[in-house]
């Protein structure tokens, strides 16, 4: 079938979004389908659902910027997460955070404050950034025909646990160029070690029968639909528990 605007804005409603909440979405725009309008029509429904809220999507550049290639250009670097993110951070009133390879673009309410400060910090994602204050703000995070091995939001949860041997000692000196071309220097710690975000999917049944996470649909696309806070208390206890949690692509035993 072929999707469409109105069809869109019933499934966000079908998988219980508020729309006066603060929404993100790591997504596959390949996986939904056929649409009328194509990616535009998708954001329109987004931006158009979440109006009187907080819309977010990722805008990372950490496959291109590093320190051989260290400008990150807030208005021009390319995204490396999908079409919706790169369509998404150049429409008008959206804006982008000043991460080098961590960025997110939002757009409503309250985006300035969301997205200010993120390159303050050393690391992707620290608590004081845009993903600390999805927890904050009590954030829907939104898969679209992706799963939990591309939810950023557990990188995070990592970091704040501070579990060992996610990221690099030393700084790589990164730079982020502002539109009007003053150039921020920005030391940065990136991830490193194991692929761990590739062993997330580990607990998505963990996170579905704790009540972090259901699933619905969006387009043709299978939607998870995670609880930042409820996410972040559950995995928060497993790590704290068992620190090598992500450290092996083994299914966990105890869960049926």
């Amino acid at each position: 079938m072929t999707h469409t605007y109105d069809s869109l804005i019933a499934q966000l409603e079908e998988l219980g979004i508020d729309r006066h909440g603060t929404l993100l979405m790591h997504s596959s725009m390949k996986s939904m389908g056929e649409v009328e309008g194509g990616a535009d029509t998708v954001l329109d429904a987004l931006s158009e659902y979440m109006k009187d809220g907080l819309l977010v999507l990722p805008t990372h550049t950490w496959s291109t910027i590093n320190k051989s290639n260290p400008l990150f250009h807030v208005e021009t670097s390319s995204c490396c997460v999908g079409i919706l993110p790169e369509l998404f951070r150049k429409r008008p009133n959206v804006v982008r955070s000043w991460h080098p390879t961590h960025s997110v673009a939002a757009l409503g309410k309250d985006a300035q404050a969301f997205i200010q400060d993120d390159h303050l910090f050393d690391t992707p994602c620290a608590r004081g950034s845009a993903w600390g204050k999805l927890l904050d703000r009590k954030a829907t995070i939104l898969l679209v025909g992706v799963d939990l091995k591309r939810n950023t939001f557990i990188h995070g949860i990592e970091e704040w646990v501070d579990i060992p041997g996610r990221m690099t000692n030393e700084h790589e000196m990164l730079y982020t160029v502002l539109p009007d071309g003053t150039k921020i220097s920005v030391p940065s710690r990136r991830h490193c070690g194991l692929s761990w975000s590739e062993h997330f999917w580990k607990v998505d049944e963990v996170l579905v029968q704790a009540g972090a996470m259901h699933k619905g649909s969006f387009g043709d696309a299978v939607a998870s639909v995670c609880d930042a806070e409820r996410t972040t208390e559950v995995l928060t206890e497993m790590l704290k528990e068992n620190p090598d949690l992500f450290s092996d692509n083994e299914p966990l035993a105890d869960v049926k």
